[in-house]
C-alpha cells in the first residue's frame, strides 16, 4: 500500500523504521556497556554503584528483545527515547565519580545516586509500556520483564552518612590489589579486546565502545556480581515440581503413569519394581499403595509439557548466553556462557542450528582472537559440535576467516593447535569448505608440515593427515599438495583414478614447478602411466599426458628413467608415422618437444632405437624424415623442436656427419636460411645455432645461400639505435654466424660490403666498448660477432674494393686498440689474427718513394742554378722493416701503428690462442720477405725474447710451440750474441726443446732440434734420417 503523505510504500517504510530501531538499541547497549565498565571503577559506593549497573547491565536482554522481535510494537521507538534519556544521564552521572575525576562531596555524590535512582524508575516505567504481543506468546520472558519493571520502579538506594564514607574509602585504599598471572602467548601474537563489541552478533550499525584498560585491570572481589551469568539468566522460565520424578528428583524424559496416578521416570520405575524383594507385593513409591499391576502408561500430555518446556529453556538459555557473549564482562562470564551452549548442543543435534540462528557465530569467531588460550579452546571446541550439523558447517563457513585457523595451528599451546585441527578436520568434510580451506594462504602447507612432524606431536600429525584426506576430494586441493611438495595425492589418482581423474592430474603434473628431486621421483611413478595414456585414443588424456611428459623431461637426469619406460620409440612412432588424418590432434609438435628434451640430456644416441627395424636416433632415417617436416611448412612450435633435435645431434661426430650428407644430399641449406626471417624469436634462434654448428662443413653454400635470399645478409646485422638498447640473442648469434662462415667467401664479403654495415659495425663496436658488456647478457658475444665479421674482410685484401675499406676505416688502429682494450678472449684473439692478417699484406703494399715530375709541371720550376732554396732533395722516412714507406692506415704496418707491444703484452695471456694468434701476428715482422735483421733488432728493443720464452714454458700446445721455436731460431741466427745469450740462459728452455724433440710432430721436432744445435745440447748431424725411418 502507498503513504498518500510520503508516496512510500508500507513495506520499504517498515524496514526504514526497523533500520532505525536497530540503530538506536544498538546505541543503547552500547552506553549500557561504556555504564558497567564505568562502575566497576569507581571507588566511593562501590557497592551502591555496581547494584545500579546490575539494572542497566539487566534491562539489555529486554532491548534485544524490541529489537529482534518479530512484532514490533508501534510503540517501540518511543520506550527506547525514553530508556535513551534514562540510560544517558546515567552514563554522565557514573562519569563524573570514575577515578582519576576530581573529589566528589558527600553531598553530590548522594545527588548523583538520588538522580541515579529516579533513571532506574523511569526504565521501570519505560518496560510497562512494552505490549504483550512482543513476547509473541512466551510468558515466561513477558513475566521476567514484568517483574523487573516493577523492581525498578521500587528501587531505593541508601547513602551512607560522611563518617561511613570516609571509613568505606579508607578501607578501599588499604585493599591490596590482586595479582595476575601471565596468560601464555601463541607463536601468532593477539591483542584484540573482544568482550564487547556484539555489533555483527546484533547485525546492528554500530560499534560498541571497547573496555580501557584501567579498567579491564581492575578484577576486585565485589564484581563479581556482573560477571555471573546467573545474573542474566533470570527470565528463564521456571522448574514446575511436576517435571521431575519423585525416585531421581530428576527431569523426566520419558514420563510414564502407574495405577496410583502418580507419573514416574519409566527407567527409574522400572528398576524399583525389579529391585522389590517380593515380587507379588509391588507398592507405589509414593503413596505406598499396593499395586495390582505393572502397567506403565505413557504420560503424553506431560511429555509434551516437558519437551516444551525445555524447548522454550534451551532457547531462553540460548538468548542468555549469546547476552553474556555480548557484554562479556569478564573472562569467567565467557566461560560459562560457552560451557552452558556446550550443554545445549549436546542435548540434540537441533540445538546446534537454535544456536546458529540466535547471531552466536559471528561472537564465537571473534573470540578466535582472544588473549585466553583456555577460552579459544573452549570455542573451537563448540565450533566442531556446532560444525556437525551441514547447515551450521555451512553458517561457519560463510563467517569463519580460515587463515586465522591457519595462524592457530602453529600456537605455542598444544591445546589450541589440537583442538584447531578438530575443528579443521570437521569442517573438511564437506567439499565447499574443503576448497575454501585449501585455497587460505599457506593453508596446505602448514598441514604438511604437521604431518611429517610425527616425533614432535603424532596427534597433530594424524589430524593433519586426516585434514589432508578430506581435501583430496576437490581436485585444486591436490595440485596445490603437490606445489607443496606432497606429490602422493596427485600420482596415486593419476595411477588409480578413472579417466577423467587421470587426465586431470596429467594436466595438473603439467602445470606445477617441481623441484628436481621432486621431478625424478614423479618421472619414476608417472611415467608408465603417462606413455599408455599418449597411446589412449582420447584426444583430452592424449594432450595432458604429453604435457606432463614435456614437463618431466626437461628435467635432464630423468631421461633415462623416460628411454628405460619406451618413450623414445613412442615419440617417434607419433613424429614420423601417425598422421592427422581422422586424428582429432596433430602430437608431433609435443612428440618433437620430449625426443629434443631427452636428446638434450647428453645420452648416447646410439642406444636410442626409434623403431622395431633397429634405426637409432641418429641414423638417416631420422634426419631424412626431420629434414622432411622442414620442407613442408610445418608449424613455427614443431619447427623449433625440429631443430634441437638436428642441434642435438650435431654434438656427436658421427651424428654430425650423417645431419651433413643429409643436408647436403637433400639441398637444405635453402630451407634452413629461408628460416632465418621467420619473425618466430625462438626459431630464429634455433636455426642460427645450427646454421653456425653446420658452418664449417657447408659454409659456402650456406654464403652462396645468404647471398640469394632476400633481406640478408644485411637483416642479420642489427645495429642498436641507443645506448642502452638491449643486444638478443638472435642479433648476437646472427653476428657469430657471419663471423663463422668461411672468411675467404669473396661472395659473402663484397654483399656485406655493398650494403655499408662496416661503419655501423664499428659505431657499434665503440659503443659497447664504452658503456661495457654487462648492459647486456648477450653484449659480448655481439661484440665476438662484430669483430669476427671485421676480420673476414683482412681475408680479401687482394679485392680493390674491400682494400679501400680497410685503408677507409684504419683496421689497423681498429685491432690494435682492441687486442689490449676488451675483456674478452675472444674479442683479442679475432684482433690479433686481423693484424696477421694486414701486415701479411705489408710488404706488398710499402713501396720506395718515387718522385716523377710531369713535363707539364716543369715549366713552373726554375733551372738549378738559378734556385734560390737548397739544391738537396727532401728525404721521406722509410720503414726499416718493409723498407718502403709504411703507414698504420695505408700499408697496415704494425711498427707504424705501435702495435708491437700490445701483441707482446699478449704472450703473457692465460688464454693459449690468444697467444697464439698474437705470436702469428708477430712472426709476420720475421717473414723472409722483409728485412729479418732489422725486424730482429727491433723486437730486442722490446724484449720480445723474454715474452716468448715465458710463453713456450707456460703452453704445451704443438702449434703454439712452432711459432715460438720459429722465432727463437731466428733470433739464435740474426739476432747476434746478446739474443743468443739470453735464450742460452734461460734453463727451462733446454727441458722444453727435448719434450718437443721427442713428442712433437715433425716440424717441431725439426725446429726443436735446430735450436739445441744452436745451444750446443746436440752434436752437428741430422737425426731427420733416423726418425724418418
Amino acid at each position: 500500500m502507498i503513504n498518500p503523505k510520503t508516496g512510500l510504500t508500507s513495506n520499504f517504510l517498515q524496514v526504514i523504521g526497523n533500520s532505525a530501531l536497530a540503530s538506536l538499541s544498538g546505541s543503547l547497549l552500547g552506553t549500557i556497556s561504556v555504564i558497567t565498565e564505568s562502575v566497576a571503577c569507581i571507588e566511593v559506593e562501590q557497592e551502591k554503584f555496581i547494584e545500579i549497573g546490575c539494572y542497566f547491565y539487566r534491562i539489555s536482554p529486554a532491548i534485544m528483545e524490541l529489537q529482534t522481535t518479530e512484532n514490533t510494537p508501534k510503540n517501540a521507538k518511543e520506550i527506547l527515547t525514553s530508556l535513551s534519556q534514562s540510560i544517558n544521564l546515567a552514563k554522565e552521572l557514573v562519569e563524573n565519580c570514575q577515578k582519576g575525576k576530581q573529589h566528589v562531596s558527600d553531598t553530590k555524590l548522594r545527588s548523583i545516586i538520588a538522580q541515579l535512582e529516579r533513571a532506574v524508575k523511569d526504565m521501570g516505567e519505560c518496560l510497562c509500556l512494552i505490549p504483550s504481543s512482543t513476547f509473541q506468546g512466551e510468558e515466561y520472558a513477558e513475566i521476567v520483564v514484568r517483574c523487573l519493571s516493577d523492581e525498578m520502579q521500587n528501587v531505593h538506594f541508601e547513602v551512607r552518612q560522611p563518617q561511613e564514607l570516609e571509613s568505606r574509602m579508607i578501607s578501599v585504599v588499604e585493599r591490596p590489589k590482586k595479582e595476575f598471572m601471565p596468560i601464555e602467548s601463541d607463536l601468532y601474537s593477539i591483542t584484540v579486546e573482544v568482550s564487547r563489541e556484539n555489533s555483527q552478533v546484533l547485525s546492528m550499525p554500530f560499534d560498541i565502545p571497547k573496555r580501557t584498560s584501567q579498567s579491564s585491570q581492575r578484577k576486585s572481589g565485589s564484581t563479581s556480581y556482573l560477571t555471573e551469568l546467573s545474573q542474566v539468566a533470570q527470565y528463564i522460565e521456571p522448574l514446575y515440581e511436576t517435571f521431575s520424578c519423585p525416585l531421581t528428583k530428576e527431569i523426566m524424559e520419558d514420563p510414564v503413569t502407574i495405577e496410583t496416578g502418580i507419573t514416574y521416570e519409566r527407567k527409574a520405575i522400572t528398576e524399583w519394581f525389579e529391585a522389590s524383594e517380593n515380587p507379588e507385593y509391588i507398592c507405589c513409591p509414593t503413596s505406598g499403595k499396593k499395586l495390582t499391576s505393572r502397567a506403565l502408561s505413557t504420560n503424553v500430555a506431560l511429555k509434551t509439557t516437558i519437551d516444551e518446556w525445555k524447548e522454550r529453556n534451551e532457547a531462553a538459555r540460548i538468548k542468555v548466553a549469546r547476552a553474556a557473549l555480548s557484554l562479556a564482562s569478564s573472562d569467567s562470564m565467557v566461560k560459562e556462557a560457552l560451557r552452558d551452549l556446550h550443554s545445549i548442543c549436546q542435548i540434540k543435534p537441533y540445538n546446534r542450528i537454535q544456536i546458529c540462528d540466535a547471531g552466536i557465530l559471528p561472537l564465537l569467531v571473534k573470540f578466535l582472537e582472544h588473549k585466553d588460550g583456555n577460552i579459544r579452546c573452549a570455542v573451537l571446541e563448540l565450533l566442531r559440535q556446532l560444525a556437525e550439523e551441514d547447515e551450521a558447517k555451512e553458517m561457519i563457513g560463510q563467517i569463519l576467516d580460515i587463515s586465522t585457523l591457519i595462524k592457530m595451528i602453529s600456537s605455542s599451546l598444544q591445546a589450541v593447535r589440537h583442538a584447531t585441527l578438530l575443528f579443521l578436520l570437521e569442517l573438511s568434510r564437506s567439499q565447499v569448505l574443503g576448497e575454501k580451506i585449501g585455497s587460505a594462504a599457506g593453508a596446505i602447507l602448514m598441514l604438511i608440515r604437521i604431518r611429517y612432524n610425527r616425533n614432535t606431536d603424532p596427534f597433530a600429525s594424524e589430524k593433519a593427515g586426516e585434514i589432508l584426506k578430506n581435501l583430496e576430494k576437490c581436485p585444486d586441493n591436490i595440485k596445490r599438495m603437490a606445489e607443496n611438495g606432497f606429490l602422493e595425492p596427485l600420482l596415486n589418482h593419476l595411477i588409480e583414478g578413472c579417466e577423467d581423474m587421470q587426465m586431470e592430474m596429467a594436466s595438473y603434473l603439467g602445470e606445477i614447478i617441481l623441484g628436481h628431486d621432486s621431478k625424478t621421483y614423479v618421472a619414476e611413478r608417472a611415467s608408465p602411466c603417462l606413455i599408455k595414456m599418449v597411446q589412449s585414443g582420447n584426444t583430452l588424456i592424449r594432450r595432458a599426458a604429453f604435457q606432463a611428459l614435456a614437463e618431466i623431461s626437461s628435467y635432464h637426469p630423468n631421461a633415462r628413467i623416460l628411454v628405460e619406460a619406451g618413450i623414445v620409440h613412442i615419440m617417434a612412432e607419433e613424429m614420423f608415422i601417425r598422421t592427422i588424418y581422422n586424428e582429432p590432434m596433430n602430437s608431433k609438435k609435443e612428440a618433437a618437444a620430449i625426443l629434443a628434451n631427452i636428446l638434450d640430456s647428453g645420452i648416447d644416441h646410439g642406444i636410442l632405437q626409434v623403431n622395431t627395424q633397429g634405426h637409432p636416433v641418429d641414423s638417416d632415417y631420422v634426419v631424412y624424415g626431420i629434414i622432411y617436416m622442414l620442407k613442408n611448412s610445418t608449424p613455427d612450435e614443431l619447427n623449433i623442436n625440429l631443430i634441437r633435435i638436428l642441434l642435438c645431434l650435431t654434438e656427436s661426430p658421427k651424428s654430425m656427419a650423417t645431419v651433413v650428407s643429409v643436408i647436403k644430399e637433400t639441398e637444405a641449406c635453402c630451407t634452413l636460411v629461408e628460416i632465418i626471417n621467420n619473425p618466430h624469436e625462438e626459431l630464429g634462434v634455433a636455426v642460427v645455432k645450427l646454421l653456425i654448428k653446420l658452418s664449417p662443413y657447408v659454409g659456402h653454400t650456406l654464403a652462396e645461400r645468404l647471398c640469394k635470399t632476400r633481406g640478408l645478409p644485411e637483416n642479420l646485422i642489427e645495429i642498436p639505435t641507443q645506448s642502452n638498447q638491449y643486444i638478443t640473442e638472435k642479433q648476437a648469434l646472427s653476428a657469430k654466424l657471419l663471423a663463422k662462415i668461411p672468411h675467404q667467401n669473396l661472395t659473402l664479403n663484397l654483399a656485406l660490403l655493398g650494403k655499408n654495415i662496416v661503419p655501423g659495425v664499428l659505431q657499434t663496436i665503440n659503443l659497447i666498448q664504452k658503456t661495457g658488456t654487462r648492459s647486456s647478457r648477450y653484449a659480448n658475444a655481439y661484440l665476438e660477432g662484430l669483430v669476427g665479421i671485421l676480420v673476414r674482410f683482412t681475408t680479401t685484401l687482394y679485392e680493390t674494393q674491400i682494400l679501400f675499406l680497410a685503408r677507409n676505416h684504419n683496421f689497423t688502429q681498429v685491432f690494435t686498440e682492441l687486442v689490449v682494450k676488451t675483456s674478452s678472449d675472444e674479442v683479442q684473439k679475432l684482433s690479433a689474427i686481423g693484424l696477421e692478417n694486414l701486415s701479411s699484406e705489408s710488404i706488398h703494399l710499402s713501396k720506395p718513394p718515387q718522385l716523377k715530375r710531369k713535363k707539364f709541371m716543369k715549366l713552373f720550376y726554375l733551372p738549378k742554378s738559378l734556385s734560390f732554396g737548397s739544391s738537396k732533395k727532401k728525404k721521406i722516412p722509410l720503414c726499416t722493416v718493409h723498407r718502403g714507406v709504411c703507414s698504420s692506415q695505408s700499408t697496415f704496418c704494425l711498427v707504424d701503428a705501435k702495435a708491437v707491444e700490445r701483441l707482446l703484452a699478449c704472450l703473457d695471456h692465460e688464454n693459449a690462442e690468444v697467444v697464439e694468434a698474437a705470436l702469428a701476428a708477430i712472426c709476420t715482422l720475421l717473414d723472409d720477405k722483409v728485412d729479418v735483421d732489422n725486424s730482429v733488432s727491433l723486437l730486442s728493443e722490446v724484449h720480445a725474447v723474454k715474452h716468448v720464452l715465458n710463453a713456450v714454458k707456460e703452453h704445451k700446445q704443438e702449434g703454439l710451440w712452432q711459432k715460438s721455436f720459429w722465432v727463437i731460431e731466428k733470433f739464435l741466427v740474426k739476432g747476434g750474441d746478446k739474443s743468443a745469450s739470453d735464450i742460452s740462459q734461460d734453463r727451462l728452455l733446454p727441458a722444453t726443446l727435448i719434450s718437443a724433440f721427442h713428442h712433437g710432430d715433425g716440424s717441431t721436432r725439426q725446429m726443436a732440434e735446430n735450436i739445441l744445435r744452436h745451444l750446443n745440447k746436440m752434436p752437428n748431424v741430422s737425426t731427420t734420417a733416423y726418425y724418418s725411418t
